[in-house]
């Protein structure tokens, strides 16, 4: 998948599950942004948010996002209630186009959580990544301590890959992580 993917050249496209709207994040979205991010639960349980999330890193955020996606980066969705339109969360794949393959990450807000988002949000980024973006693998990454993204994982049809220890960085401190895959020709939920 070269990063020339005619997708590329479009803005982000939406993507939509019955209960969720996958958008491009808009300026609008920072207050949002910020405040669900706030919250140390969201970002003890990622690599990169920090904590305090601090003033203006939600605009900066948003404002990268636009060139990432048309750069063949990444492309980060955020995550909406159909009925109302709330940010819920954020869903994203990071591509490596020399392999085919992307990393999926996410976040939900701790409100939200036990409803199902992240696991119908996933589901559908995957389709997308498989069906549109032609890729052969995906793949995400859990801490330990947060044994519920490794369900939604399983939920969305991940094969359990491995356990790494001390794999990551996160605060100066070495982190262990749990891994999970699904290709394209592995069945889907």
């Amino acid at each position: 998948m070269p990063t020339s993917h005619p997708a590329f050249a479009a803005p982000l496209p939406t993507l939509e599950t019955s209960r969720l709207r996958l958008r491009a994040f808009a300026p609008a979205d920072a207050a949002a942004l910020h405040a669900h991010l706030q919250d140390d639960r969201i970002a003890r349980n990622t690599l990169t948010i920090p904590h305090p999330y601090p003033e203006g890193a939600a605009d900066a955020f948003i404002a990268l996002l636009g060139p990432s996606w048309g750069d063949g980066k990444r492309g980060t969705w955020a995550v909406t209630e159909r009925e109302g339109g709330a940010l819920v969360g954020a869903m994203g794949l990071v591509f490596a186009h020399a392999h085919h393959r992307a990393e999926l990450g996410y976040w939900i807000a701790v409100d939200r959580w036990g409803r199902g988002y992240a696991s119908e949000a996933a589901t559908r980024v995957i389709t997308f990544g498989f069906d549109v973006m032609g890729l052969h693998r995906i793949e995400a990454h859990h801490y330990p301590e947060n044994p519920g993204s490794g369900r939604v994982l399983q939920k969305v049809g991940m094969t359990h890959e491995g356990f790494h220890r001390a794999v990551v960085w996160r605060n100066g401190t070495p982190k262990d992580n749990v891994s999970y895959a699904i290709l394209r020709t592995d069945p889907r939920p």
